[in-house]
């Protein structure tokens, strides 16, 4: 038998006031997903061929590598935050959670600042 108030049992162990957050930037990054991704798919159609100076010539477009490199680092951090809530979710123990956190976050990182030097690359014609 405790001599705790209900109150003071559950001090400090409530929620962290951060899903909400991260709620609404799920939602918002998956519509801004789903807009680029409609833009990705005509654009992709649209070319005259798959062949690689087609494709190089499409991505050149500065429209076209503008709303590609949106769409790469929309889709980065939309999948950073799906990551994060199954290891959060899923991973217990508490330092193989930092670590997964930790290694989920940089190789989201990673991808996304190589996808926007690839598409700099070919924007600047370098």
């Amino acid at each position: 038998m405790s001599l705790r108030t209900p109150l003071g049992r559950v001090l400090g162990l409530g929620t962290a006031k951060d899903g909400t957050g991260h709620f609404w930037h799920q939602r918002v990054s998956a519509v801004a997903l789903a807009l680029l991704g409609l833009w990705f798919v005509v654009a992709l159609f649209s070319q005259g061929s798959f062949a690689h100076k087609d494709v190089v010539a499409s991505i050149a477009l500065p429209f076209n590598s503008i709303l590609l490199t949106l769409f790469c680092v929309t889709l980065a951090y939309h999948s950073y935050l799906g990551v994060q809530v199954v290891i959060e979710d899923y991973v217990h123990a508490a330092g193989l959670k930092i670590v997964s956190l930790l290694f989920s976050r940089f190789a989201h990182v990673f991808v996304a600042v190589v996808s926007v030097y690839a598409i700099l690359k070919i924007g600047l014609g370098t």
